[in-house]
C-alpha cells in the first residue's frame, strides 16, 4: 500500500508518467471495437426484457419445494404456451415468470401449474403486470435517462466548457452501449432494477470524468502565457495526477457489486441480484475505462484544434526545437574546447631532466646571514 501511496504521489508531481493522450488513437480504436460488439449483440440477441416492460404473470411457490427448477420450467412452458423463467430464491421457494399472457390466461395457467406441483391453487401466489403497465414504465425509463444527459451536458457546459460537455456524454454513451450489448450478449433479463442499476453507473462515470475535468480546468488557467506544454500535455498529466484516485474508488465500489454478483447471484442462487448487478458492474468498469481513455483524450482532440491552442503548440515546439540546438552547439562548443587544449598540450615542448630555476635576486637580502662579524 505504501508504495502504490508513494506511485500516486510522483504520478500528481508529475515526476512519472504515462502517455494516454498520446495514445488515444489505440484507446478508440478499442472503443470503436467493443462498442461494435455490443450493438451487434443488441441486434442479433435482442434484449430480455423483464414481464415488468412486456407484461405477463408471476407465481411464486411456497417454501421449500421439492421441484427443480428445470421440472418446475418445463410444466410452466406446457401450462402457458410460452417461454417460461424459473428462479429459486433463498427461502427455497420458485418464482415462476410468464411474459405475454393476459389476466383470463392466467386463471387457467395457475390451476395447471398447481396441478403440476402438487399445491392447492390458493397456495400458489399470482401477481399480474398488464401490457400497458409495461409499455408506461418503458416509456418513464426512456425519458428518465433523456433527461438525466440533458441535464448532464448543461451541467459541465456551464460549470466548465461545452467541449469537456460534448466528451462526457460521448463516454456516458459509451458506457450504456456498452452494459447493454453485454446485457444482450449475456442473456440477464432487464428489469426495472436494471435501469436503476443504469442510471447509478452513470453518475460513477460523471464523477470520475469530472474529477479529472476540475484537474485540468485548474492547470490550463493562462495556457497561453506559457510555452512550456501543449494543451494535450497538460491533459495527460491531469489523467496521471489522478489516476490512482480514479483506481481507488472504482475497485471499492466494484468489491461490494461483485460480491452481489458473483456470491449472491451465483454462489447463493439469489436470482432476483442480478438484473442490478451486472449492470452495476458492467457500468463501474466501463466508466472508469471512459473517463480515463474516451473523455480527457477527447477534449484534448477538441481543445487543440482552436486556432489560440495550435499557436500554442507551435510556439512550445520551436522553443524546444531552439533549447536543443542550443545544447547540441554548447556540446559542440565544450568538445571544440576540449580538443584546443589537447593540442596545446601536444604543442608544448617536453621537459627532459632537472629544471633551472632562476635565482631570485632578492634573495636573503635584509636577513642575517648567521656569520660572525
Amino acid at each position: 500500500m505504501s508504495k502504490l501511496g508513494n506511485l500516486g504521489a510522483r504520478l500528481h508531481r508529475g515526476e512519472i508518467s504515462y502517455d494516454f493522450v498520446g495514445k488515444r488513437k489505440i484507446w478508440y480504436g478499442i472503443s470503436i471495437l467493443i462498442t461494435i460488439t455490443a450493438i451487434v449483440g443488441l441486434a442479433v440477441r435482442g434484449l430480455n426484457m423483464g414481464i415488468e416492460f412486456q407484461g405477463g404473470a408471476v407465481f411464486t411457490t411456497p417454501t421449500k419445494m421439492s421441484t427443480s427448477v428445470a421440472q418446475a420450467e418445463e410444466y410452466a412452458n406446457t401450462a402457458s404456451g410460452h417461454q417460461a423463467v424459473v428462479q429459486k430464491l433463498g427461502n427455497g421457494s420458485l418464482r415462476i415468470q410468464i411474459a405475454g399472457i393476459d389476466t383470463g390466461q392466467s386463471d387457467k395457467i395457475k390451476q395447471e401449474l398447481a396441478k403440476d406441483l402438487n399445491l392447492d391453487p390458493e397456495k400458489l401466489a399470482a401477481d399480474l403486470v398488464g401490457p400497458s403497465w409495461g409499455e408506461q414504465i418503458a416509456n418513464k425509463a426512456w425519458e428518465g435517462l433523456g433527461i438525466f444527459m440533458v441535464l448532464v451536458v448543461i451541467y459541465l457546459a456551464i460549470a466548465f466548457e461545452w467541449r469537456m460537455a460534448v466528451a462526457a456524454l460521448v463516454a456516458l454513451i459509451h458506457d450504456i452501449t456498452i452494459t447493454t450489448g453485454i446485457y444482450a450478449l449475456v442473456g440477464f433479463e432487464v428489469t426495472p432494477g436494471t435501469v436503476i442499476g443504469l442510471l447509478t453507473i452513470l453518475g460513477y462515470s460523471l464523477y470520475d470524468t469530472v474529477v479529472v475535468f476540475d484537474s485540468l480546468k485548474e492547470q490550463t488557467k493562462d495556457i497561453t502565457k506559457q510555452t512550456r506544454f501543449t494543451y494535450g500535455e497538460i491533459a495527460n498529466r491531469s489523467i496521471n495526477g489522478t489516476l490512482v484516485r480514479s483506481i481507488n474508488t472504482t475497485v471499492v465500489a466494484l468489491l461490494p457489486v461483485a460480491g452481489l454478483l458473483f456470491i449472491g447471484g451465483g454462489f447463493l442462487g439469489a436470482g432476483t441480484l442480478n438484473d442490478i448487478s451486472l449492470s452495476l458492474f458492467v457500468g463501474l468498469a466501463a466508466g472508469a475505462y471512459s473517463s480515463i481513455f474516451i473523455a480527457t483524450p477527447l477534449v484534448a482532440d477538441l481543445k487543440e484544434r482552436e486556432p489560440a491552442m495550435k499557436a500554442l503548440t507551435k510556439r512550445v515546439l520551436a522553443k524546444r526545437a531552439q533549447a536543443g540546438a542550443e545544447g547540441d552547439l554548447a556540446a559542440e562548443t565544450g568538445a571544440d574546447a576540449g580538443d584546443d587544449a589537447d593540442d596545446a598540450d601536444d604543442a608544448a615542448p617536453a621537459v627532459v631532466g632537472p629544471r633551472n630555476q632562476p635565482a631570485s635576486r632578492g634573495r636573503g637580502r635584509g636577513r642575517t646571514s648567521g656569520k660572525r662579524r
